[in-house]
């Protein structure tokens, strides 16, 4: 299956990554509407062609425009690219579904889970929109900030599908000589991946600021990856996904980068600030605070044991201090590294 010719994009959320992915398609000379829920947003990218709320270091091209009606940016489109909040991702499809006709590509870049139902994202696309709008979902998932991606640093992504044919055609739409797309099936590992390594992210901040030093971020690191491939072969997503870029790749970047805001709301939390102050003063989303709480609530629901989840759910949750977490993490019983049993397991598509 391959789309019609990819000519005009609508991006779907006007934060920094989606105001990213949106520059970058420009600058290859593709049509871009970026929908903004700010009006604020709007007027400045219209007025200076930049985003000064989310990305203002970087101008933002003629062949990029800034909307706020879903309608209109919807309009006679050729690929939809989603980019908002995942606590946002009903609510905006629902409004987006009224302005969809005949099935088109979607591509999904928000890394996050539903924290009440505890969905991925594919799962709100599909339970909204009909049968025949499915095979055209894909993932867009791996380690990329925003801001080095519009500063041309070279980054790698993986874009996962179900239909090969769609996913190499879009692969050539985001491809170019410093965002390197691979492909993938996978689209329940991509999305675990790249949900589950914000709630690591906290963690490695908590770390971090204790001053507990490089060995044990290293140990998080490594801890938290066999926690994302517990959870991941749970829900049928194949090991060798979380062992690449929207797994591991994206597990380093955002526990060791000072960009990811998730990194730095465990770095506040270690330092002594508490959750409250700390949204107080940011307007940006950080996606593992709400996706803790999915992780933990699918941790139960499959009967498996997620235990930095856990101490990262009762640190932004339920009031334990971020030292008596790491303590408790500290003090589990002996176990063995490896569960042989779960790596062996064989990935479902």
């Amino acid at each position: 299956m391959i789309a019609r010719p990819i000519k005009t994009v609508s991006v779907i959320g006007a934060g920094s990554w989606g105001t990213a992915l949106a520059r970058l398609l420009a600058c290859k000379g593709y049509t871009i509407r970026l929908w903004a829920h700010e009006l604020d947003v709007v007027e400045s990218i219209r007025s200076t062609r930049r985003n000064e709320m989310y990305l203002p270091d970087f101008p933002l091209p003629d062949s990029l425009s800034a909307m706020g009606s879903l309608a209109e940016v919807v309009h006679g489109t050729d690929l939809l690219l989603l980019a908002v909040p995942s606590h946002a991702m009903h609510a905006i499809l629902e409004q987006l579904r009224p302005h969809l006709a005949d099935p088109l590509p979607i591509t999904i870049a928000t890394k996050g889970i539903e924290e009440n139902s505890f969905h991925l994202m594919s799962n709100i696309v599909e339970s909204l929109l009909p049968q025949p709008w499915h095979p055209f979902v894909t993932i867009l998932s791996g380690p990329s900030f925003a801001r080095e991606v519009c500063q041309e640093k070279p980054t790698t992504i993986l874009l996962a599908g179900h239909t090969s044919d769609l996913v190499t055609q879009l692969q050539h739409v985001f491809l170019t000589p410093q965002f390197r797309v691979y492909a993938g099936h996978d689209m329940i590992g991509a999305q675990i991946g790249g949900a589950l390594k914000n709630v690591m992210a906290i963690a490695s901040g908590i770390v971090d600021g204790l001053e507990l030093g490089f060995n044990t971020r290293a140990a998080l690191i490594t801890r938290g990856l066999a926690e994302m491939i517990r959870l991941g072969v749970a829900m049928g997503a194949d090991v060798s996904t979380l062992y690449g870029l929207s797994g591991l790749g994206d597990l380093v970047l955002t526990c060791t980068g000072s960009l990811s805001r998730n990194y730095t709301v465990g770095l506040k939390l270690g330092q002594g600030s508490t959750l409250e102050e700390i949204l107080s003063h940011t307007s940006t989303v950080a996606e593992g605070i709400r996706t803790t709480r999915a992780a933990s609530g699918l941790a139960q629901r499959h009967h498996i044991e997620m235990p930095i989840v856990d101490g990262v759910h009762q640190v932004l949750f339920e009031g334990m201090d971020p030292r008596q977490a790491v303590a408790n993490l500290m003090n589990r019983a002996a176990k063995v590294e490896t569960d042989r049993a779960l790596y062996s397991s064989t990935p479902q598509r």
